[in-house]
This record gives C-alpha cells, structure tokens and sequence, in this order.
C-alpha cells in the first residue's frame, strides 16, 4: 500500500485529478488516501507555452494525465514525438532522460515520464542559448 499523500493549495489554484479540473477558493489542504492521478496547475504547460520540442514533449505527455479519454491518441503521438527526438538531440544526458520518460510512459508511470521530462528543460535552454549566440546578424556595409 502506498503511502498516504498531502498536498496543500491557495485560494483560486487548480489541481487536475483523474481527468477533471477542480478549482478551490480558499486555502485548503487534500490528502489522497489511495493511488489517484493528479497534476499541481503549476506543472501545467498550456499549448501557447509548448514552443521548444522538450515541452511540446511534456504537453503530449501531461495530456495523458489531464484528459485520459485521449490518452490512447497521446501515447501514439508520444511515440511519434519520442522516435524524432531521439533523432535530433546528440546530447546523452538528454537522451537518456528521454529513454527514461519512454520507459515511465510504458509501464503507466506517466507523472515520473513529466518529472523526467521537465528536469530536461535547463539543458535544453542552454543547447537553445548556445544556437542563438551562434547566429550572428548579417553585417551591413555603411554607404559614406
């Protein structure tokens, strides 16, 4: 039996449960006595924030959990997601954390997959960062 889990929320938070969005309007605390699913709305990315593929990775990912009626259709796409970033990242501490997600999303673990994937975030700014420092802007010859 797993232990039992408390979480606390302030007044006007949302905490996504087994698919449905609850909203509550004070400080309250929850405990969860037996397995449930369920994701804190601060480890909600939202479609608008999804423009790098490591979060556009997670969103797939965090909708298995948030909307279970599509979850099957998340998985394929997962898949598809899966197979093209592990084709493009060269980096192996990125790799592995992505085998590591493909791993947890096989055997249902998905909320450990959407802590694998988030811990990829800071390596996947700064390989972000590096590129755009690379670029540089086009010299403009000056007419005198």
């Amino acid at each position: 039996m797993k232990k039992n889990i408390h979480i606390s929320l302030k007044g006007g938070e949302r905490i996504y449960i087994n698919g449905a969005v609850l909203r509550v309007d004070r400080k309250v605390s929850i405990e969860f006595l037996n397995d449930v699913t369920f994701l804190l709305e601060n480890h909600v990315i939202l479609a608008e924030e999804a423009k790098t593929p490591l979060k556009a990775h997670y969103f797939i990912v965090q909708t298995m959990l948030i909307d279970p009626t599509g979850a099957a259709a998340a998985r394929d796409m997962f898949a598809r997601s899966h197979a093209l970033l592990m084709s493009t990242f060269e980096t192996s501490e990125i790799r592995a954390g992505l085998e590591m997600a493909r791993s947890l999303v096989e055997r249902d673990k998905v909320f450990d997959a959407l802590k694998a994937i988030r811990a990829l975030f800071p390596l996947e700014n700064s390989i972000l960062a590096n590129a755009s420092d690379r670029i540089q802007q086009p010299k403009v010859a000056s007419c005198r």
